[in-house]
């Protein structure tokens, strides 16, 4: 289906384009915008959740030319439910790598017959399942695009599902749930002893590497380990949080059941008593059935649908180790663990890696960590194809006190893939409800963090400088 839609704007201002909607067999969706101002690029949108609907149009990309893509990933659903891939193997291995690379070859060719030539260049950017998305792509077809935007990376459905029923358990126990008071002590105990590492006291924890060992989960324990109130934390809630912020190792490990699955831990970074969509409360896994935490949610899915081969009446019952072959052949399917890229670096590819540091949704840590996995594989060439940002009281993909805009991404990956200027330090930004900006810091290449300067406008990315821990 082919339809017109006229400009629109003001922030960004959208040009007119032509919307395209099609379907490659059996049940894969996608839909491309094409504007009638062609810069002669390629943009793909990566999906979220577990997809199962197109992604609207990129505003920000289309705006400067691109032909904008996004697909549902293979398959129609709410985005929180896997049970779409039940004894559908195609639409599981569409979701899992396939999806990407088949809507981008189709796109290409969509693209060369509708402006009589090819993309010079093809890019990438997805957050969240998006961000795995553009990984995954990057490991399995090298060659797809030039650049790759993984932000907030969901690189590990499956391994993230057994640290949140590791943690649900434990919040399942009496005295386990946290309650609205309480996430405000916890995060107000945090912004206490890490806001002003970064030189200001402003509410934005940037130096987050000193936040890890300032903060002492030990010091909000209720005297004797009971629910004496919101002032204070009990034993079990304790149990429960430490359990979220704790490394994982899959079960197994032996030549019966070779599974091993790590998972790096989430840490208190400034945004705990938020009550935002993206916060630590809504993410967190709760026992009371009318709250659940979107993490159980996800998990259970995963469980139920993916790794159970008969219903459960409990997915906190669900053994891992029993069924290790299973959730390590899943594990292999879906999740990005290898950190290999040097077939996308030899072909070319840049890659920026952008990440949130008060996200619940996903760990942070582990996004650190995989990136310090591509370091170490590919080695002193590392800097030659990828860049890492983190930014301070994001949430996931988005929200928080801290700077969430990431429209500063693009046009630095295009200029390095385009004429070979590698990105350094960047400026991000946080907008009011009409669009204006309110705050702006410095994107800095992780491990170096935004440090106040000492004298300026706090609000003010010209008031910090990208420095070391």
């Amino acid at each position: 289906m082919v339809a017109a839609v006229p400009a629109s704007g003001p922030t960004p201002a959208m040009p007119d384009y032509c919307k395209v909607t099609a379907r490659i067999a059996p049940k894969l969706n996608f839909e491309m915008r094409l504007p009638t101002n062609w810069n002669g690029k390629l943009h793909y949108s990566g999906g979220g959740g577990f997809n199962g609907s197109i992604p609207p149009v990129d505003a920000s990309s289309l705006s400067l030319g691109y032909v904008d893509v996004s697909s549902d990933s293979g398959h129609t659903g709410s985005g929180i439910d896997a049970s779409f891939a039940v004894n559908d193997p195609v639409a599981l291995e569409n979701f899992a790598q396939l999806s990407v690379p088949t809507v981008a070859t189709t796109a290409k060719a969509i693209t060369t017959t509708a402006y009589g030539q090819a993309p010079s260049r093809s890019y990438f950017e997805g957050c969240s399942n998006g961000g795995r998305e553009g990984l995954m792509t990057a490991l399995r077809f090298p060659t797809m695009f030039d650049g790759v935007i993984a932000k907030a990376p969901a690189r590990q459905f499956i391994g993230q599902s057994e640290v949140v029923q590791r943690t649900a358990r434990l919040v399942a126990l009496p005295g386990g749930n946290m309650t609205p008071g309480k996430w405000t002590t916890l995060g107000s105990a945090v912004l206490g002893a890490c806001d002003g590492l970064d030189g200001v006291a402003d509410g934005i924890i940037a130096n987050v590497s000193a936040c890890t060992a300032a903060f002492n989960l030990s010091s909000l324990r209720c005297t004797g380990g009971g629910d004496t109130g919101d002032a204070c934390l009990s034993d079990a809630q304790i149990a429960g949080l430490t359990a979220q912020t704790s490394p994982t190792v899959g079960s197994g490990g032996t030549s019966a059941t070779p599974y091993v699955n790590s998972f790096s831990p989430y840490h208190f970074w400034g945004e705990e008593a938020s009550q935002s969509g993206g916060s630590w409360p809504t993410w967190y896994p709760q026992s009371n059935p009318a709250f659940p935490g979107l993490a159980s949610l996800f998990a259970r899915s995963v469980v139920d649908n993916l790794l159970s081969t008969t219903p459960l009446s409990d997915w906190l019952s669900y053994d891992f180790k029993a069924n290790s072959r299973l959730v390590e052949t899943l594990t292999a399917q879906i999740d990005v663990t290898d950190t290999d890229l040097r077939p996308f670096a030899s072909a070319g590819g840049k890659l920026l890696v952008w990440q949130g540091t008060s996200d619940i949704a996903l760990s942070p840590q582990g996004t650190i960590d995989y990136v310090s996995g591509v370091k170490a594989t590919v080695g002193s060439n590392a800097d030659a194809f990828m860049r890492f940002y983190l930014a301070p009281n994001v949430q996931h993909c988005s929200g928080g006190a801290g700077a969430d805009q990431t429209t500063a991404l693009l046009p630095a990956l295009d200029a390095w893939v385009a004429s070979k200027t590698a990105p350094g330090d960047l400026t991000a930004a946080k907008l009011n409800a009409s669009g204006a900006p309110v705050l702006s810091r410095p994107l800095c290449r992780y491990p170096t963090f935004a440090k106040y300067n000492g004298t300026g406008n706090v609000n003010d990315a010209s008031s910090f400088a990208c420095s070391l821990p």
